[in-house]
């Protein structure tokens, strides 16, 4: 969803997108993509752009809708018969599932598990000569 309001208020003030990512520390393809509605603005971004801006929040600021596609089919997401699924929500992630976010949370356990091995793993190789 293109976020209009903020466009032209931009416009407006007479500062380029290059000026606005300069401010957000984002590089300006990045912010054409959020000012598209391609990319996901936080709330942070919102205060940060408004500051640049000098307007308040509620200005620039307009709904989000995103998208979140888990895929099911990763041996930790194998609990589900289907290939994706898709959740909508609105700014936040509050409507995800309790147990995708509990897949989520055993995955990042596996990753620190295996990330302890592999530094174990390490330590018995000899050093590399310079």
């Amino acid at each position: 969803m293109q976020k209009e309001k903020l466009r032209v208020i931009r416009k407006q003030k007479g500062y380029t997108q290059q000026q606005v990512a300069d401010f957000i520390a984002t590089d300006v393809s990045n912010y054409s993509r959020k000012e598209s509605g391609d990319v996901r603005i936080v709330r942070e971004e919102w205060d940060k752009i408004a500051r640049f801006l000098n307007v308040p929040v509620e200005d620039i600021y307009e709904e989000e809708e995103a998208t979140v596609v888990v895929n099911n089919n990763h041996p930790v997401f194998n609990d589900r018969s289907s290939s994706a699924g898709i959740i909508t929500t609105q700014n936040n992630y509050d409507n995800i599932p309790g147990d995708i976010i509990k897949n989520l949370q055993n995955y990042i356990d596996l990753l620190k598990e295996e990330n302890e091995r592999l530094k174990e793993e390490l330590k018995g190789l000899p050093k590399a000569r310079k």
